[in-house]
């Protein structure tokens, strides 16, 4: 480790993961990233799509709800088009090759497609939290979830049988999982070639039982328990070769203080066992954004 930047070993992991409702990765195709991501690609799709959603959904933007955070990362996985904005999508397992990247005014039109579209059709609540009954009505409409605007989007692919682990590989902002990170990712690599999955980066291979995402993504929070590992297991996988569904299937487990000897494990356990490695349990959370604690 970088000298000065120590791995906390002492702070019990189970707890540190901080809540969330969704996590979108934003498809950047690099492996690293200025320390603020929404200061980074600069005249890029990917760039004008992390500044839309922190424009949008951070403090003081037209959809801010401090009980829905959403979790914006970017990641190393490429984009379908370099003339688009690409993004994944957990624990909704959606895959979405375009997403508008400019912003209507105020008032959007109903039939104008845009960035907002895209928020109101999948990133904000089903149901507000009880905090916000105080609200007028109309925020309270603005605030909710619009699913009949997903329409709009009839490319996205749902994720049904690739499991995803994402590496914290954020040299830019914390040099711990910036050495950590390319190591872990090559062994995911290896370990599940060897159980059969294939691994590339082909967009082409959104979804497929025999296919794995492995991509590395920018600060989650705790670079002291680098490496930090989110492995999502998508809701109709099941245990090897039988119809028996996965017990984590639809969940997404965080893990902390991972190092090259426990991929083995983690891939052996928890993607293909649907056990979760106690030790290294720093949270997770169910297809509804439910928490994980144990």
């Amino acid at each position: 480790m970088p000298e000065g930047l120590p791995i906390d070993y002492d702070q019990p992991l189970n707890g540190t993961m901080a809540a969330y409702a969704q996590q979108i990765l934003v498809c950047t195709g690099q492996n690293d990233w200025t320390s603020r991501i929404e200061n980074d690609g600069e005249n890029q799709n990917w760039g004008d799509l992390v500044r839309g959603l922190k424009r949008l959904m951070g403090r003081g933007g037209r959809y801010a709800d401090p009980f829905n955070n959403i979790l914006v990362s970017n990641s190393s996985f490429p984009a379908s088009s370099t003339s688009t904005a690409s993004a994944f999508l957990f624990p909704s397992f959606k895959y979405f090759p375009s997403i508008p990247t400019h912003i209507s005014p105020d008032t959007p039109e109903a039939n104008t497609t845009d960035l907002s579209t895209f928020v109101r059709a999948f990133l904000l609540p089903e149901k507000l939290s009880a905090m916000a009954e105080s609200l007028p009505e109309p925020r309270k409409t603005d605030l909710t979830r619009k699913p009949e605007l997903s329409s709009a989007f009839s490319d996205a692919v749902e994720i049904k049988t690739s499991p995803v682990v994402l590496i914290c590989g954020h040299g830019g902002r914390d040099m711990r999982c910036g050495v950590m990170a390319p190591v872990l990712q090559q062994e995911f690599r290896t370990a599940l070639q060897a159980k059969g999955f294939d691994s590339g980066s082909d967009v082409g291979a959104i979804d497929s039982p025999n296919h794995a995402h492995i991509g590395l993504i920018s600060h989650i929070g705790g670079h002291k328990y680098a490496g930090n590992v989110i492995v999502y297991i998508p809701p109709a996988m099941t245990l090897g070769e039988s119809a028996t569904p996965h017990p984590l299937a639809g969940k997404g487990i965080w893990y902390g203080r991972i190092e090259p000897k426990h991929v083995q494990g983690i891939v052996e356990e928890t993607i293909l066992g649907g056990k979760v490695v106690v030790d290294h349990f720093r949270g997770g959370i169910d297809r509804d954004g439910n928490i994980l604690r144990l």
